[in-house]
């Protein structure tokens, strides 16, 4: 409440200015309520995290009403889901990045090739992960990610890390669809 209600007179005066009577509990601790010590503060309309239902006294006439509508309750669904997308082959490429020197130590036959296509990819992902605003930049996430299980011929880590970012890959596509639709 932002104001004084007709049954407590009282409620716009700080607490402060007059203190409950010595021995008292006073009411707000009583019912559990928050400690009023500060001067409460209109933050306007509070985002709860759930979705948007279209019901007919929320629905904004300009972004419609039911399924049509904004269905995933962020603000901006689309700068969401390029940030996932984005943040998802940045910590592919730092791992990718770190991944060089086990790579490195435990060698092979095709140490120094398997090096060479992990710092490939390692851009590759960063650029990707620039280009997001752009259409085609998902399909070529999905390539990056088949690329980095074909370097699993060169060092069987590479499978490993591949498996791993395909099915995060995956999950972020999961994401994209349910939140763009």
């Amino acid at each position: 409440m932002t104001g004084p209600t007709p049954d407590r007179p009282d409620a716009d005066r700080h607490p402060a200015d007059h203190p409950e009577p010595a021995g008292s509990t006073g009411r707000a601790a009583s019912a559990g309520a928050p400690d009023r010590t500060t001067p409460a503060q209109d933050t306007g309309p509070r985002d709860t995290g759930l979705r948007d239902t279209g019901s007919a006294q929320d629905a904004d006439p300009a972004e419609g009403s039911g399924p049509a509508g904004r269905r995933s309750g962020l603000r901006n669904p689309e700068a969401a889901v390029r940030g996932l997308g984005a943040g998802t082959l940045g910590l592919e490429a730092l791992v990718l990045l770190l991944a060089i020197q086990p790579i490195r130590l435990v060698g092979g036959h095709f140490g120094g090739a398997a090096i060479a296509a992990t710092v490939a990819l390692a851009v590759a992902a960063v650029l990707l992960a620039g280009l997001m605003r752009r259409p085609w930049a998902w399909t070529a996430g999905t390539v990056l990610q088949g690329l980095l299980l074909l370097a699993g011929l060169l060092h069987w880590s590479l499978f490993g890390l591949g498996v791993i970012f395909a099915l995060v890959w995956a999950y972020a596509l999961h994401v994209r669809r349910v939140i763009l639709g």
